[in-house]
């Protein structure tokens, strides 16, 4: 059974690139853990995680703090609020089954959107809470 931080970052994957919102603002399926070289833009990375245990009563519970980036070179700020409706859209409350786990909640947190030092690029930063229990 994987573990719930890699089962529940696989069932956001799966969700993403599947959202037919998310490829329509993205052109495509543009949905990376790494991005490849020279990856066209628009896109969306999985980025970093924090783990806690929040258990209770005998119960095991991980909370976990995900964080997805968004990158934009078109229309100014329009393109970047665009991508971060979509992954709202895609994950807010969404009714995730990651392998071996339960979903107990998948909530959105934060939003960032800025324009990078290069005056060109447009970063969205996206924070979503979730609580995962294993399946026993």
């Amino acid at each position: 059974m994987p573990t719930a931080p890699a089962a529940l970052r696989a069932a956001i994957y799966e969700a993403l690139v599947a959202d037919p919102g998310l490829q329509a603002a993205l052109g495509g399926a543009r949905v990376y853990d790494e991005p490849p070289p020279g990856a066209a833009l628009p896109y969306v990375t999985l980025g970093e995680a924090r783990i806690s245990d929040v258990s209770a009563d005998d119960a095991p519970l991980q909370e976990h703090q995900l964080t997805l980036h968004a990158w934009s070179r078109q229309g100014g700020h329009k393109e970047a609020h665009v991508i971060t409706g979509a992954l709202l859209q895609a994950l807010d409350d969404a009714p995730l089954r990651p392998s071996g786990h339960r979903l107990v909640n998948l909530r959105f947190a934060l939003a960032d959107i800025r324009r990078e030092t290069d005056g060109r690029t447009y970063h969205a930063l996206l924070r979503f809470r979730a609580v995962t229990e294993p399946i026993a």
